[in-house]
C-alpha cells in the first residue's frame, strides 16, 4: 500500500496488485470483524458451566480430542480469519496466565462485540464505545475487589482450597470424582509450594497417565514415576534405601571422534580387544559399586554384555530415561547428574526410601516408582482411565485444578461462582452509568448487558429458561443486597453460592474482564481491512 498525490495535491492510496485484494472500510469492516469474533464465541458458549457440552475435534492425521476446555478447542481448530485468531490468542493468554476460565473469557468478548454492534448501528463512534468499555471494566474490577473475600489456609486446613478446585473440576467430564481429584491437586501443589514466598513451581508436578483401571484409581505419588522397567528381568523389583547414580554417560567403551579403523588379523588380537572391552565394563561397574550406588539410572542404553555384567554384580539398572525425567529424579532424590564416570562420588548419589517396579493388569506394562525421596518437593499425579481420550481430558482438567490452587496460594481472595459475580458487577456498572454525562454511558450500559451473558449461558446450558432465571436472580440480588446469588445449575434448590460452595479465584475473574475488554477495544479500532482474494 502506497500514498500518492494527483496534480491538485489531493492524496490517494495505491494498493499493490489491487485486482487480487479485497477491501472493507468503515462500518462494513467493523461489522465483518464483529461477526467473526461472535462466531468463535458461539462455538464455546455451549461448553460453559457444569452442564456444558463437550466438543469432538479430529486432527488432519486422525487423532481425536474430546474436551470442553476453551483453550484446547480453539487451539485444535483450523482458524483462517485474523479476528478469529485474536480470539484464539485471547483464550491462550488466559490459559498461560491463570490456567482456568478460558471458555468464559471468549464468551465474554463475544457478548461485548455483540453489544458494540448495536451501538455502532445507532451511530455511536467506535472510539467512544471503546472508551466506555474501558471505564466500565474499571468499575467492574473495583466492584469485584469489593465483593471478594479472603480465606485462610494451611497445611492442616486445606478444605477451602479443595472446594475451589472442585468448582473448576465440576464443569469437566471427570466431575464424578471431583472431590478426590481436587484433594490430589491441592496436596500436590502444597507439596511443591514455597508458602513463605507464595510461589509454586508447577514443573515439579509431573502428570502421568496409563490406560486401564478406572478414574478412582488415580493417585498422588510423593516421588517420581518412570515409564521404564529394570534393564534385566532377573534384577530385583524392589530396592529399599536406594542410593541412585544418575548418569548421562553411556555404559560402553569410548569411541574416537575422528574416523578410524581397527585391523584384527589374529585370534590373539581379537581376544585382547574383547578382554580390554570387558575390563572397561568391569571398571565402570566397579566404580559405581565403590561409591556405594545400589541403583544406576542411565540416559543412554547399554548392550547385552554390560547388562549381563550389571546383573552378575548385583547392580540393578534402568536405561533410556529421558532428560526431563532425569532432572526430576535428581531434584527429588537430591542427587547430581553425572556426565563422566571419573566424576562419580558418594556425595553425588541420590537417595530414595523405596524404588519398586509395578505391573498393570494382565499386560506386560510395567512402571518404576521412586518414592520416599530425600527431597519430597517433586511429586507425580498418576492418572488411570478407560481410554486414551479420557486420560488426556483428565490431564487437562488436573492442569486447570493445579493452576487454581497455585493462584490461591499467590492471592487467597475469592469471589463466588455460578454467575453471581457477573450479575453483581452488572448491577454495579448499570448503576454507575448515570454518573457519566457523555455518549460513553451507552457503552457502559452495554457492558453491563454483556456481563449478563455469562449467567444466561450457564442457565441455558443447564436446561433452564435463561431470561426468566436471570431476571429472578438479579432481582433477588438487588432486593436482599446479596452478591452471592447465582444460577442454580446443579438444581440443588438454593441460589446462594456460599451454601453450594462454588468459588472462583479473584485474579482469574479480574483477568477475564480485563483481557476481554482489551481484545474488543482492539477489534473496534480496526476500520479498514485489506485482504487477498481466495482462489
Amino acid at each position: 500500500m502506497a500514498l500518492a498525490f494527483d496534480e491538485y495535491g489531493r492524496p490517494f492510496i495505491l494498493i499493490k496488485q489491487q485486482d487480487e485484494k479485497g477491501r472493507l472500510r468503515g462500518l462494513d469492516a467493523q461489522k465483518a470483524n464483529i461477526s467473526a469474533g461472535k462466531a468463535v464465541a458461539r462455538i464455546l458458549r455451549t461448553s460453559l458451566g457444569p452442564k456444558g457440552m463437550d466438543k469432538m475435534l479430529q486432527s488432519p492425521d486422525g487423532d481425536v480430542t474430546i474436551t470442553n476446555d476453551g483453550a484446547t478447542i480453539l487451539e485444535q481448530m483450523d482458524v483462517d480469519n485474523q479476528i478469529a485468531k485474536l480470539m484464539v490468542e485471547l483464550s491462550q493468554s488466559q490459559d498461560y496466565e491463570i490456567g482456568d476460565g478460558t471458555t468464559g473469557v471468549v464468551v465474554m468478548a463475544g457478548a461485548l462485540l455483540e453489544q458494540a454492534e448495536h451501538l455502532l448501528e445507532r451511530g455511536i463512534h467506535p472510539i467512544r464505545v471503546a472508551e466506555g468499555y474501558e471505564m466500565a471494566s474499571r468499575i467492574a474490577v473495583e466492584h469485584l475487589e469489593h465483593i471478594s473475600q479472603k480465606f485462610e489456609f494451611g497445611l492442616d486446613n486445606i478444605e477451602s482450597l479443595v472446594q475451589t478446585c472442585m468448582t473448576t473440576l465440576n464443569s469437566k467430564i471427570v466431575n464424578r470424582c471431583k472431590r478426590s481429584l481436587a484433594e490430589i491437586a491441592v496436596k500436590a501443589v502444597l507439596a511443591v509450594a514455597d508458602l513463605e514466598r507464595k510461589d509454586v513451581n508447577l514443573d515439579l508436578i509431573k502428570i502421568e497417565g496409563k490406560v486401564a483401571g478406572k478414574l478412582e484409581d488415580t493417585e498422588l505419588i510423593y516421588g517420581i514415576t518412570v515409564d521404564k522397567e529394570m534393564s534385566h528381568p532377573q534384577m530385583p523389583k524392589q530396592i529399599e534405601d536406594a542410593k541412585i547414580a544418575i548418569l548421562t554417560c553411556a555404559f560402553e567403551p569410548p569411541k574416537p571422534k575422528t574416523k578410524h579403523k581397527v585391523d584384527i588379523d589374529t585370534v590373539e588380537k581379537f581376544e585382547t580387544l574383547r578382554l580390554q572391552e570387558q575390563k572397561y565394563f568391569d571398571d565402570m561397574v566397579q566404580k559405581c559399586k565403590d561409591v556405594g550406588a545400589t541403583l544406576v539410572i542411565c540416559q543412554w542404553g547399554f548392550d547385552d554384555e554390560a547388562n549381563h555384567l550389571l546383573m552378575n554384580r548385583n547392580l540393578p539398572a534402568i536405561r533410556w530415561v529421558g532428560g526431563v525425567e532425569l532432572e526430576l529424579i535428581a531434584i527429588a532424590t537430591g542427587g547430581r547428574i553425572v556426565p563422566r564416570f571419573q566424576e562419580l562420588t558418594p556425595e553425588k548419589l541420590g537417595k530414595a526410601g523405596l524404588v519398586r517396579e509395578k505391573a498393570f493388569g494382565t499386560t506386560k506394562d510395567r512402571m518404576l516408582y521412586i518414592e520416599h525421596c530425600a527431597n519430597s518437593r517433586a511429586v507425580t499425579i498418576f492418572i488411570r482411565g478407560g481410554n486414551k481420550m479420557m486420560i488426556e481430558e483428565t490431564k487437562r482438567s488436573m492442569h486447570d485444578a493445579l493452576c487454581v490452587a497455585r493462584n490461591l496460594i499467590r492471592n487467597n481472595s475469592i469471589v463466588y461462582g455460578g454467575g453471581s459475580a457477573e450479575i453483581s458487577c452488572s448491577i454495579a456498572v448499570e448503576a454507575a452509568a448515570d454518573k457519566y454525562p457523555g455518549v460513553e454511558q451507552y457503552a457502559i450500559r452495554a457492558f453491563a448487558d454483556a456481563l449478563d451473558c455469562i449467567p444466561m449461558a450457564l442457565a441455558e446450558n443447564s436446561g433452564l429458561q435463561p431470561i426468566e432465571t436471570l431476571s429472578a436472580v438479579k432481582s433477588q440480588q438487588i432486593k436482599e443486597n446479596n452478591s452471592y446469588c447465582g444460577i442454580d445449575c446443579n438444581d440443588t434448590g438454593t441460589n446462594d453460592m456460599r451454601e453450594q460452595n462454588v468459588f472462583e479465584t479473584l485474579i482469574g475473574k479480574k483477568q477475564q474482564i480485563l483481557l476481554a475488554t482489551q481484545v474488543v477495544k482492539m477489534i473496534l479500532k480496526i476500520d479498514d481491512v485489506i485482504s487477498p482474494f481466495d482462489y
